[in-house]
């Protein structure tokens, strides 16, 4: 791996037991060619060309380093393995770890791999600080990629042909993802600029019933009720003007990772990837009051979303895109295999 360099490195990521398909990346596929879109997890894989698994058995044929949420059969084969928690919200890893039989299976696996990797830098402290004795530089914070790089995954729509607000979150029930509250800055700014709001609403009679009771501006809002597939989905964040956010669980930011593809502003939310690419919109900081002053001066000044998606987009390329992670990656893997030899 270290003779070869990042550039030819490739990554096995192994989920254990998952329900996502298994898949092979060969090269980057286009939008709707695979199973799983290149994002989250998969994305890992992607960027190193590797290959995701949900069967041990297949991911030590790969031959190749391997991050995965169990190890002892890779370990045994001589694998190069760094762990990593898949869901590394806060109120996700709290939800995972309150098992005593979880947390004592997490500590186990977490001293016994030869790294861990974050999506987040808090996930990253809570990996360093249960490995209080060991090299810090086991542990790291690599952001989920997305192939900002390739046209083909540029969703953008022309400026003029933008309306409206898309809410990023749709959960009601996580206090964290503080959705309701979104719902509700969305409407105001409805009130007073006109603009319409889109909301996904996958609860069905339950979630009509809630917005109903809200009483939004008539003919202004607009409900996504079904399951898209991932490039649709995206053709409907690009239509609109600014994705809005209240979100402040510390995720790894799939809201924000969605706007950089459709080249629209993204604001509010805490997550890795919007306090990387949107620093100037995110919710890292920053009160509801002034997110909500911020979202009202991106739908009035065209110029002003302009020049933040064109930073977001700098950023993204220099930490965010496939490239960039694969180089990190390669790296961390490669510091890995020289502390195993060592």
């Amino acid at each position: 791996m270290t003779s070869q360099g990042a550039e030819h490195f490739r990554l096995t990521v192994l989920n254990p037991g998952g329900r996502d398909p298994e898949q092979q990346f060969h090269d980057l596929p286009a939008p709707g060619e695979s199973t799983h879109p290149p994002i989250n997890f998969h994305a890992f894989a992607a960027c190193t060309l590797g290959a995701f698994h949900c069967k041990t058995r297949r991911a030590i044929a790969e031959e190749t380093p391997v991050l995965e949420r169990a190890l002892h059969d890779l370990k045994k084969q001589g694998r190069i393995v760094a762990v990593s928690l898949k869901e590394t919200g806060l109120h996700q890893i709290a939800q995972q770890l309150r098992d005593r039989a979880k947390l004592s299976r997490f500590m186990k696996i977490v001293a016994e791999a030869d790294g861990c990797i974050a999506t987040t830098s808090e996930a990253a402290e809570i990996y360093q600080r249960v490995l209080s004795k060991c090299d810090p530089t086991t542990v790291a914070f690599i952001p989920t990629p997305y192939p900002i790089a390739d046209q083909r995954w540029n969703f953008s729509i022309r400026p003029d042909e933008q309306s409206g607000i898309f809410v990023g979150t749709r959960e009601w029930d996580v206090p964290s993802r503080n959705h309701f509250a979104a719902v509700l800055v969305a409407r105001q700014l409805s009130e007073v600029t006109g603009e319409p709001v889109t909301i996904i609403n996958l609860d069905g009679h339950k979630g009509r019933r809630l917005l109903d009771e809200l009483r939004f501006p008539k003919g202004k809002l607009r409900l996504i009720e079904k399951w898209k597939s991932y490039p649709d989905y995206l053709r409907d964040v690009a239509q609109h003007k600014i994705v809005l956010q209240l979100d402040r669980s510390h995720v790894p930011g799939q809201v924000a990772g969605d706007a950089l593809l459709c080249r629209v502003a993204c604001v509010g939310g805490d997550g890795a990837i919007e306090r990387i690419a949107f620093p100037k919109t995110c919710g890292e900081g920053r009160s509801n009051t002034e997110i909500v002053s911020m979202a009202l001066d991106l739908l009035k000044n065209a110029d002003l979303r302009a020049a933040i998606v064109a930073e977001s987009q700098k950023h993204a390329l220099e930490r965010l895109s496939f490239q960039a992670v694969r180089s990190q990656l390669g790296d961390f893997f490669a510091r890995l295999q020289r502390m195993t030899a060592s």
